[in-house]
Order: structure tokens, then sequence, then C-alpha cells
């Protein structure tokens, strides 16, 4: 005899910030749900980043829902075992009904309009689906890779921990976005010898005119502008964020003075072929462009300190330190020292599991605000699902309750005071 799977109104697929978020405000509404986690709550952040690894945004931009960041260091940035300390605290206070450990397989939904939940422990059913296990999957490694010889050391970003890990000798550093950069200071600043395949990232001033570039551009309102008034629109979910760093109590990343120190950079990485690594002949523009969006953060922030009449003190634009002279553009690997390499060039999303005509060509959600054009549907976590905070601590539990605001109307207040049944 086929048992009868257990039916929730609102099943959500993360145990992450994002789906710790919905879950607390839905418990605030008295709407009955359940958290999936496949491992364990806001585990990324304990066993995917490396122990150096810290935020690159203030702590009071930390704002998850009913958890505000009141610690003494508001304009400082939590390092690994601060970020995971302040999400166990967060967890407990939300007391979600989580079932960790617990993998979701696959979402589809009937021919009746309920959706069929298969996971790892069995099956359920719900109204619908809240998507918040992120953008961030499968992580990219290149196929010429495959291709390198088996005595080099090959990790991805989300397997580095520490320099100590590496084998002796010098590293490639494949990528310059947040955690390529960081990765490959974390590399420089322990005396390892490191080599930079440089993308075309941009970044930003840590700090300019007395402030946190971060707190300058708040006050600016750039952290309120939603996807549908950026001049980008939806295609400002596909930039590379800016690097800059919070280690040390913050500080700009400069990577022409990472070459003065020793750092040997590289265009972009394209392939290896004939026991040589190649690289486009695009270091100085990617340079470049990098600066141009640094002092043009800069200016604009000039800009708004003029129109306000604030005093603040004056600060010159940044002028490169250092030029790269005649392009490397192979470099022969045997006999170049490099021993390990680290792949810093992202993640591609893997929601195959989800059964619903949700997504675009390249796999990602199309949505507003989170929610689908599959009733039902809802996403929640990713990068400008509605702002720059989305994905971060700052705004993702507005988006949660924006979501949850759009569940209830759907449930129906009499619905969502139903008690079903365990």
């Amino acid at each position: 005899m086929t048992s009868t799977p257990r039916h929730v109104p609102v099943a959500i697929v993360g145990g992450g910030q994002a789906g710790l978020s919905v879950s607390h405000h839905l418990k605030q509404r008295g709407i009955e749900h359940l958290v999936f986690e496949k491992k364990t709550a806001a585990h990324t952040w304990e066993t995917q980043r490396w122990d150096t690894f810290c935020l690159v945004t203030p702590n009071w931009q930390c704002d998850l829902p009913g958890h505000a960041y009141d610690g003494p260091d508001p304009d400082g940035f939590m390092t690994k075992d601060e970020i995971v300390a302040y999400l166990r605290a967060f967890v407990a206070k939300v007391k979600p009904p989580i079932h960790e450990g617990v993998a979701v397989t696959r979402v589809a939904r009937r021919e009746d309009g309920i959706f069929a939940v298969q996971t790892s422990e069995g099956d359920y059913t719900a109204d619908g689906v809240v998507v918040a296990s992120g953008g961030y999957h499968t992580p990219i490694i290149p196929r010429m890779a495959e291709k390198l010889p088996a005595s080099i050391t090959q990790i991805h970003s989300n397997q580095y921990r520490n320099p100590a890990q590496l084998p002796e000798g010098e590293v490639l550093v494949v990528g310059s976005g947040q955690s390529g950069a960081q990765i490959a200071e974390d590399l420089h600043l322990a005396g390892r010898k490191v080599h930079l395949a440089v993308g075309d990232a941009p970044r930003c001033a840590r700090f300019y005119r007395g402030r946190d570039v971060v707190t300058w551009l708040a006050d600016m309102g750039y952290y309120e502008m939603t996807v549908d008034n950026h001049p980008l629109r939806d295609g400002v979910r596909d930039n590379t964020n800016h690097y800059v760093t919070g280690r040390d109590g913050g500080r700009d990343i400069d990577l022409r003075r990472f070459a003065i120190e020793g750092m040997r950079l590289y265009g972009l990485m394209e392939d290896y072929q004939d026991g040589s690594l190649r690289f486009r002949d695009d270091l100085k523009r990617s340079l470049d462009q990098a600066d141009r969006t640094y002092n043009g953060i800069n200016a604009a922030i000039d800009k708004h300190i003029a129109e306000m009449g604030i005093d603040a003190p004056a600060q010159a634009h940044y002028t490169p330190v250092w030029e790269p002279g005649e392009p490397v553009l192979s470099l022969t690997l045997e006999g170049s020292g490099i021993t390990s390499i680290v792949w810093c060039i992202g993640f591609t999303p893997d929601f195959r599991w989800l059964d619903a005509s949700v997504f675009n060509g390249a796999g990602n959600p199309k949505h507003k605000r989170g929610v689908t054009n599959e009733d039902g549907v809802y996403f929640i976590g990713l990068p400008w699902l509605n702002t720059w905070g989305s994905g971060r601590f700052g705004a993702v539990g507005r988006d949660a309750e924006y979501l949850v605001q759009v569940i209830q109307k759907r449930l129906g207040a009499e619905r969502a005071d139903l008690k079903v049944a365990v």
C-alpha cells in the first residue's frame, strides 16, 4: 500500500540565508512550510570559503530579518568565523522547520496544480515552491584543464582554504574577480610566487574621501536602485563583482602594485597547447578598464559631495603605479616553476531538478522580483533579484518579505490559516 505524501503549503529548497529569511517571514504569518537542505543550514560559509575569507561589505549592511548586526564594529568586516557565528545565531532565532541532509531531486507540477516534491527522504506535495539554493552550483573548470600534466595540482576556488594546502612551488590563479583577486592576495601575502591570469572584472576603492565607498554609495541611493531602474536592466545580473577586500580592516586590491612586488600578470588565459599556457593580449586593456571603473565611482562620489555641500577631505583619483611591458602570450609550463592552479572563473547554475518553464537559454531563471511566470514557483537569493543587495545579507530579507506577501496572497488568508495534518 502506497502512503500519501505529506502536504505543505510551501516547500523551500535551500537552507542558506535566503531560505531562512523566507522561513522567518512565513512563520511570522503563520504559513506552514518546510525547508529542505541537502547538507546543513548555511553550511557553504563554513565549508566553501578560504580561511582568511571576510566580507567585502561593512558589517552594518548585515541586516537579515530580525537579526541586524549588533556587534562592536559596524564599519568593520566580519571574518569567516564571525560570519558563521552570525548565521548560526540567525538559525537559532528563526527556528526553521528544516530537514537537513535532505536533497530535493525533482519538483514538477501535477495535473491538479499541486507540486510533487521528490526528496532523498521521500515524497511531499506543496502548493508553492521557493527556490533558495542560489545560483552558484557547478564549479567551472575549463576543458583545457584535462590537457594539463597530472603533476599540476588543480583546484577550484571553492576548494581553496590556505597556501599550505598547495604543493611547494609557484601558483597560477586564473581569474581576477572577487575570489581570484583575494586568493591571489592571500597567496602573495604568504610569500608564494603568484602568476595571475587577469580577466575583465572591475574594481573599486575601499575608502575614498574619508569614508568607505559602500557608505558613500548607500547615501547616494545606489543600493535602493532596482534592476528595472538600472541602466543595464536585466544585463546587470551578468556583471562581475568589483574586486576589493575587507581584510585587515579593509583596503584596495591593486593588481599593479602586486606586479611591482613580484606577482606576474597575464591577460585572459585562453588555452594550453604543446606544453604552453596561452594568454590573450588584453592585460593592459583589462587593467585600464578596471581603473576607469574605480575612478568613475570616485567621480560619482565627488559629484555627490559637491551637490550636497559635504565637507570631506580632498583625494586625488588613482594614477597607475605600474604598466605592463611586452605582453606574454605564451608560457612554457615546464620550467616555469608553476606546480598548482587555482581556477577562479565562477560557477554555472544547475536547476535540472526543477521541471518548470522558467529558464532562459543559459539556464538562469526568468522572474520579476523572484516571481516567475509559472504560478507558485519563486526564486530568492540571486544576484540583483531586485537590488544590488539581493544576493547579500543586506537586502535578502526585504526580498523574502515581498515574496512571502505574494505567496500569502496566492494561498489566501483562509488557506494560509489551515493546519495541515502531519
